[in-house]
């Protein structure tokens, strides 16, 4: 088995999530995220773990969907946790994720928000 790119920066975890979302790579997806990360997805809920992030986007994967890179926004960083985001293309709201560096140096999803809707007034 082939072992996936690691991020090397905190902006690197957008660019794979797209590159292995349009392979249709679950398990590579999954591999962004810390082993007990929380994703705020689907709406309403949260999907915590790193197993059960695979679960899901085994399920969403299936569908084929077609992901395309955003420009991100600057990233907050402090002692070894950043703050990442992008505005998205299709009118989301907002996409906003914490990551942390690992021992290796190399940087893994915590908590993300892939999704922010403005509430109605």
């Amino acid at each position: 088995m082939q072992e996936n790119e690691k991020a090397l920066s905190p902006e690197d975890l957008t660019r794979l999530f797209v590159e292995r979302s349009n392979a249709g790579d679950a398990a590579g997806v999954a591999a962004l995220y810390e082993e007990n990360a929380v994703m705020a997805y689907p709406p309403g809920s949260q999907t915590i773990g790193r197993d059960a992030i695979q679960q899901l986007w085994e399920k969403v994967l299936d569908g084929a969907p077609r992901f395309e890179q955003e420009q991100p926004l600057p990233t907050l960083i402090s002692d070894g946790i950043a703050l990442t985001s992008t505005p998205p293309r299709d009118g989301a709201g907002a996409r906003a994720q914490v990551v942390r560096r690992q021992p290796d140096g190399t940087w893994l999803r915590l908590l993300d928000q892939p999704e922010f809707v403005t509430p109605a007034p």
